[in-house]
Parts: structure tokens; C-alpha cells; sequence
């Protein structure tokens, strides 16, 4: 499995890199069958993060006919206070210090993302996955209606809004298209995506490895709805 992980101004790290690791490692722990490589809609370079300038380096362009995996983190910024909401040019320009979340998002609609993206989620061969926001990159951009996803907790009632079954869970595994909640949910979407994908012995050494154990249940729209809770 090759794992292309999404790039854009205003990232959050952490959604990026947890899974990264993971994968990473296991691909070591599986003597190559799972490679990783960070990348951008607009091909190789610098990509600025949303937390504290971090900047991160895509190595390639988004690729959606490649087979394997895509994975598409959140942003890093301000959720604001309760009814605040951003200047009215706040989605003009590039990216800022400490701008609302949901323009950080939203910008990614005047790139060319959205249309990559929804090539890969045409491509039977590729397996879509998001942490956190990254599910509302996918909603905002209209690929997401009428599928299960989940989102940071924050998120899920805009997840709801644009026609996806939001699901509160901290990974939701829809087939080709696999989501996880808030940041750290990022290391357990990884990590199921190896058991899943490689296999339960690779995804156990690398959570030894890592010293995390995945938390919660996976989510799928499988088995009896459940009655009277």
C-alpha cells in the first residue's frame, strides 16, 4: 500500500504526521509493503502549518490515479468564541497566523484539491482517509454526501449539515473512504488502516512500538442498528 498524505496551507501537524508515523513504520515492520510520502495539490514544497509557522515539506504532487491510500489531515487555528465569526475578507489572501479553522478549510476549495480529491474518490483503487477536519475539506467539497464520516466533535454538526451521515466515533471505516475524529485519532486511524490493510501483527508491533493503544471501537455500517439505548 502507498499512502499519499495531503498537504495544504494551514495544516494541522499533528493529523499529518500521527499517521505518517504509523505508516511508516509500517512499512518497516512489513519489509515494505506499506510507503508513505507527503505531498500538495501544487506538486513539491514548502507547505506552511497552522500551528506556529511549522513548515513541512511535500516531496510530490497528489497523485489520485496511483492505487493505495490518500489521506487528508485538518487545519490548526482558531475555533473562535461562541457566535464569532471572521472579518469578511478573512478568506482572501494567504495564509495568516492564527486564522478561524473553517477558512483555513474553506481555502483549500479555490485550490486544485477538490478535483484531485474527487478523481481519487473515483478511483476504485484508492482508499480515502481523513483526521479530523480533513473530512470537512471532503464535505465542503461536495464528495461526501450521503456517506458515514466522522470529524472533531466541534465539527460534526457542519459535518451533519452537508449530507454526510456524521457519526460520533473516533474512526469510522465507510470502505474506500475511512475517517477519524479529533488529532489524535490520527495514530488509531493509522493504526487500523495497517491492521486492516497489512495485517493485525503489523498493526500490533507498530502500536507496541509506539507505545499508544487504539481507543474505542471501529465504526461500520454493519449488524443490528442498536434499540433502547
Amino acid at each position: 500500500m502507498h499512502a499519499q498524505i495531503v498537504l495544504f496551507d494551514g495544516f494541522d501537524p499533528l493529523d499529518a504526521i500521527g499517521p505518517y508515523e504509523v505508516l511508516y513504520a509500517g512499512g518497516t515492520a512489513s519489509g515494505g509493503a506499506v510507503s508513505v510520502e507527503l505531498v500538495s495539490a501544487e506538486g513539491p514544497r514548502e507547505v506552511v502549518s497552522g500551528t506556529g509557522g511549522l513548515v513541512l515539506r511535500a516531496t510530490a504532487a497528489l497523485d489520485p490515479t496511483r492505487a493505495g491510500l490518500i489521506l487528508v489531515p485538518g487545519a490548526s487555528g482558531r475555533v473562535g468564541e461562541p457566535g464569532e465569526v471572521p472579518d469578511h475578507d478573512a478568506g482572501a489572501g494567504e495564509w495568516q497566523r492564527d486564522e478561524f479553522i473553517p477558512v483555513l478549510l474553506g481555502r483549500t476549495l479555490t485550490t486544485e484539491l477538490p478535483a484531485l480529491l474527487k478523481a481519487a474518490m473515483d478511483n476504485p483503487e484508492v482508499t480515502v482517509g481523513a483526521v479530523c477536519g480533513g473530512s470537512l475539506v471532503l464535505a465542503m467539497a461536495d464528495l461526501l454526501e450521503g456517506r458515514h464520516a466522522t470529524t472533531h466533535h466541534l465539527g460534526l454538526d457542519m459535518l451533519d449539515a452537508t449530507g454526510v451521515h456524521a457519526v460520533s466515533a473516533r474512526v469510522v471505516d465507510d470502505g474506500d473512504l475511512v475517517t477519524g475524529a479529533g488529532v489524535t485519532s490520527g495514530l488509531d486511524l493509522g493504526l487500523y488502516l495497517l491492521e486492516r490493510e497489512v495485517g493485525p501483527q503489523i498493526a500490533h508491533a507498530v502500536e507496541e512500538l509506539f507505545a499508544h493503544e487504539r481507543r474505542g471501537t471501529v465504526w461500520r455500517h454493519h449488524g443490528p442498528a442498536p434499540v433502547g439505548l
